[in-house]
C-alpha cells in the first residue's frame, strides 16, 4: 500500500473534501463501493482521479477512509 497521511492530516483532508469537491465524504464512499472491483490501493486512487477528476490527495484520503471503514466492518 502507498504511504498514507498521518491521522491528523487524513482527518483534515476529509474535512475539506465536501468544500473542495461539492460532495460529502459519504457520497464518495458510496461511489467507491459501487465502482469497479479494484484490489490495489493505487488502482482505486487512479480510478477516482480519472473518472471523477479528483486531486490526488483527495482521492487518496477517500480510498484510505474507505479501506479503514471496510476493515472495521470485518471485525
Amino acid at each position: 500500500m502507498s504511504q498514507i497521511f498521518s491521522e491528523e492530516t487524513h482527518r483534515n483532508m476529509l474535512t475539506r473534501i465536501p468544500q473542495c469537491t461539492g460532495r460529502e465524504v459519504s457520497d464518495w464512499l458510496r461511489t467507491v463501493d459501487e465502482g469497479p472491483s479494484l484490489f490495489r490501493f493505487e488502482e482505486k486512487v487512479s480510478w477516482l482521479r480519472g473518472e471523477h477528476n479528483l486531486a490526488y490527495g483527495h482521492a487518496k484520503a477517500i480510498i484510505h477512509e474507505y479501506d479503514l471503514r471496510r476493515a472495521a466492518r470485518h471485525l
